[in-house]
């Protein structure tokens, strides 16, 4: 097996779809998740995954932020990003558990953004049918 630790996310290996992919799934979305939040069609979360087509500078910003990661990481793999992985089944039972609590947390706090976003855009309708 390669020495997964050498190789995390050198620029000889990742590409940018590479870093989008892994840092979205590190937060438990989808790529139907983000592309809702971004207001896009899937396939375009798709393609720029699999280094197809790549976001204009506006939705770049935006994706490091929804992403949790700085702009250089995104776009050059430099800077602050994803931590490497950790051997989860090594840790202590107790920060294993703190582990998967995080994360459910995590996808608790993407559903619940989209829930508000969804909640802002029905208010936004009411106030202009009411008007």
């Amino acid at each position: 097996m390669e020495d997964v630790e050498h190789d995390w996310y050198s620029n000889e290996t990742a590409t940018f779809g590479d870093r989008l992919a892994d840092a979205r799934e590190a937060l438990g979305m989808t790529q139907a998740d983000l592309a809702q939040r971004l207001g896009i069609k899937p396939a375009t979360v798709e393609a720029w995954e699999n280094d197809l087509s790549e976001p204009r500078a506006a939705r770049l910003n935006i994706l490091a932020g929804l992403l949790n990661v700085s702009l250089r990481w995104l776009m050059t793999g430099e800077g602050e990003g994803l931590s490497a992985p950790v051997d989860e089944m090594a840790l202590p039972e107790d920060i294993h558990h703190m582990m998967g609590e995080l994360r459910e947390m995590q996808r608790d706090m993407v559903r619940q953004a989209d829930r508000l976003g969804r909640l802002q855009k029905r208010l936004r309708l009411a106030l202009d049918t009411a008007r």
